[in-house]
């Protein structure tokens, strides 16, 4: 009886492990997709705006974009869907549903 008990906490602890390290990879995709997000905004975009860009995260399907120039980004605004689109096609899906410049 005590070796099933013993079973049982091995698979429970296995089980935790694997949810554990299931996180962990998860956590890894997020932040690897973000590096290539940023790669992608930088080369599709150009050296011109990455001068420009001070922050760049990603959450929720959402691509959060900080600027040093409210004229870049207005600019940046009337070609939004067209950015969107250029980013999406790097990707095997659309991974990113909406962009917001700040």
């Amino acid at each position: 009886m005590s070796s099933k008990k013993g079973t049982r906490q091995a698979k429970e602890s296995s089980l935790s492990e694997v949810l554990q390290l299931f996180k962990q990879q998860k956590a890894l995709q997020k932040q690897f997709l973000l590096e290539d997000i940023k790669d992608a905004w930088n080369e599709e975009l150009g050296s011109g705006v990455a001068n420009y860009t001070t922050d760049i995260k990603f959450q929720r399907n959402i691509l959060y974009i900080s600027l040093s120039s409210s004229t870049l980004r207005e600019e940046l605004s009337y070609g939004i869907e067209k950015i969107k689109a250029m980013l999406n096609e790097r990707f095997d899906d659309d991974q990113i549903q909406k962009i917001i410049l700040r």
